[in-house]
């Protein structure tokens, strides 16, 4: 992306708000393995004099956590051995931006480097922005949208713990699926939500109430794949800010409940000409929805992929108690013209052609949903795939037909043995993130839940 981007800052015009005191604070965030924000607080001043330049320095143990930020044994990146090194991180300056919820704050996104100012090849932006090159270096842009739903309470994130996250007050009483009345009762916050992104440089295009009582989706307008991972990264941590800041709280968890719907995030992706100008994905005369050959090998390369990859949309326990046939959560890999039902939909027309992925649930990292998109698409389009012929119907009802994988367990069989994963990411980066998911997998297999709990108590 050239040029400026309204609601950016540029150092120069930093420097003048920390020097008049409108900006005391610059958050410096690397995203960790789970997608989240994690960095420093740094005074405006020390930003400008210092960081802006030099950088600043994290713990190695930020790509070696899990989410309670347990630092895990096992990695060969860092660990108790090697003492727990400190990364650099470098602010990407192209990221500054004021953060409008916060009072005189700024927030700038960071790549993790070594001493030696190489890049960390485990961070999920540099294994994005691998990728992101990779399809540069064959004369094309992937451009990427997010379309990233969550769960509204009334609780507070501190009330819902001491809950122990039962019997929580969602903000609705109903499925409030386009509903404009319901969404008016949560308009209040989501509406600060919204006209915060705008105003920090991540601009929506709509909400909508979606399929839960208390569940609402924002879209954000399509772009690049490394800044859209950027915007959909800083939209969950403002999302989540802005609920706490007003004693409410939220979740992305693609399950919170067994009976409600899950949160998805629906990945839309094309493949453009080097300058950004003109879709590959659309020829006129190709076929009855205008599908390029480049289209269908790439499409066919994220068939190819959906399994192999599956880790990368799905990354926790609970990212697969989503799939459930009727709850408009993809069941089967198969591809379709507007299909809810199928895990690929076909979408758009002319320059807006595109395929959205239905797979990811609204927990995972875009990072490595993005990249591993990108790795799909072109492992399809290098070997010439195709896909098979489009599914029609009802994919709930397929047979004969690839499956997504139904548990953690199960993704990481497929992503062991991935050829995909290997060639686009090398085995290092395969090998911690596999680490990763048997680690998340040996956690909960040692767990006693509440479902053991209340069936087994008393019964047995």
């Amino acid at each position: 992306m050239t040029g400026p981007i309204e609601g950016r800052l540029t150092v120069d015009a930093l420097r003048q708000l920390v020097a008049a005191g409108e900006i005391d604070t610059v958050v410096a965030a690397m995203v960790d393995m789970q997608g989240r924000l994690v960095g420093k607080r740094v005074t405006g001043r020390f930003f400008v004099d210092e960081v802006a330049r030099d950088g600043a320095h994290a713990c190695s143990y930020l790509l070696a956590c899990d989410v309670e930020m347990e630092p895990l044994p096992g990695y060969q990146l860092t660990s108790w051995a090697t003492g727990y090194h400190d990364f650099r991180l470098r602010p990407d300056l192209g990221t500054l931006r004021r953060v409008p919820w916060l009072e005189a704050t700024a927030l700038v996104l960071c790549d993790v480097c070594d001493e030696d100012g190489r890049p960390v090849e485990e961070s999920p932006r540099q294994i994005l922005q691998r990728q992101a090159e990779r399809a540069r270096d064959r004369g094309c842009a992937v451009m990427v949208a997010s379309e990233l739903e969550f769960y509204l309470f009334r609780d507070t994130y501190e009330q819902a713990g001491q809950k122990h996250y039962h019997d929580l007050v969602p903000s609705g009483q109903y499925i409030e699926d386009y509903h404009i009345l319901q969404g008016t009762k949560d308009e209040w916050l989501i509406r600060k939500i919204r006209n915060g992104l705008d105003a920090a440089g991540v601009p929506v295009e709509f909400s909508k109430g979606e399929w839960g009582p208390g569940q609402h989706e924002i879209n954000l307008r399509y772009t690049a794949a490394v800044e859209m991972a950027d915007r959909h990264t800083i939209y969950k941590h403002a999302a989540k800010e802005i609920a706490a800041l007003n004693q409410v709280a939220l979740t992305f968890m693609a399950k919170w409940r067994a009976d409600l719907a899950g949160s998805s995030f629906h990945l839309h992706s094309s493949l453009w000409d080097r300058d950004g100008r003109r879709n590959l994905f659309w020829e006129e005369g190709a076929g009855p929805l205008g599908m390029s050959p480049v289209f269908r090998h790439y499409l066919a390369g994220q068939l190819a992929g959906a399994r192999q990859l599956a880790y990368f949309f799905a990354p926790y326990i609970n990212s697969y108690k989503r799939y459930m046939a009727g709850t408009f959560a993809p069941v089967m890999a198969v591809w379709s013209h507007d299909n809810r039902t199928c895990g690929f939909r076909v979408v758009g027309e002319s320059q807006s052609l595109r395929v959205e992925n239905r797979i990811p649930g609204a927990d995972a990292n875009p990072y490595l949903a993005f990249a591993a998109t990108i790795a799909a698409g072109l492992w399809g389009v290098e070997r010439k795939l195709d896909p098979p012929p489009m599914f029609e119907g009802d994919a709930y009802k397929a047979e004969g037909v690839p499956r997504v994988p139904g548990t953690l367990r199960e993704a990481i069989v497929e992503l062991e043995r991935s050829e995909i994963a290997r060639e686009a990411f090398g085995d290092r980066v395969v090998e911690h993130y596999l680490h990763t998911a048997r680690l998340e997998q040996q956690a909960f297999d040692r767990a006693v839940t509440c479902w053991e709990l209340a069936r087994n108590f008393e019964r047995i």
